[in-house]
């Protein structure tokens, strides 16, 4: 599958498994929400997570992004993940927003939610994605 499919598909699906690894080599798996944002694929979580320790050590990863719908068409996406932490992140962090549920009814109340909540944005160049075919 050419990657920029894999991109379209995840602009029209939000649900997400990332696969990070832990410095002990283990598989960690974790359920998130992405978003496409300037052609990027993007998602928002908190500085503290153990994923934005395990993206900084490895930034090698893979997302399982499938549709609201249980067991419909999926796609894997290997990616290199980059964490920008605030306040970088802000303005993408707004994009995310818009891009998953429209306008905010305060954007200073979001922004200062934002810092409160430590959250930072993961951007993921996508290296190849997959399927090609359903078997």
């Amino acid at each position: 599958m050419e990657t920029s499919k894999g991109l379209d598909y995840v602009r029209g699906n939000s649900r997400a498994v990332i696969l990070t690894t832990r410095a002990s080599g283990a598989p960690a798996l974790a359920p998130v929400t992405v978003g496409v944002v300037d052609d990027q694929i993007v998602m928002s979580t908190r500085e503290t997570a153990y994923k934005v320790g395990h993206l900084r050590r490895q930034p090698e990863t893979s997302l399982c992004v499938f549709p609201d719908k249980w067991l419909g068409r999926w796609v894997q996406l290997n990616c290199r993940a980059e964490v920008i932490s605030l306040p970088d992140a802000m303005e993408t962090l707004v994009e995310y927003y818009r891009t998953l549920s429209g306008e905010h009814p305060d954007w200073d109340d979001y922004r200062r939610a934002m810092t409160e909540d430590q959250r930072c944005i993961i951007r993921f160049e996508i290296l190849s994605a997959g399927p090609d075919v359903m078997g």
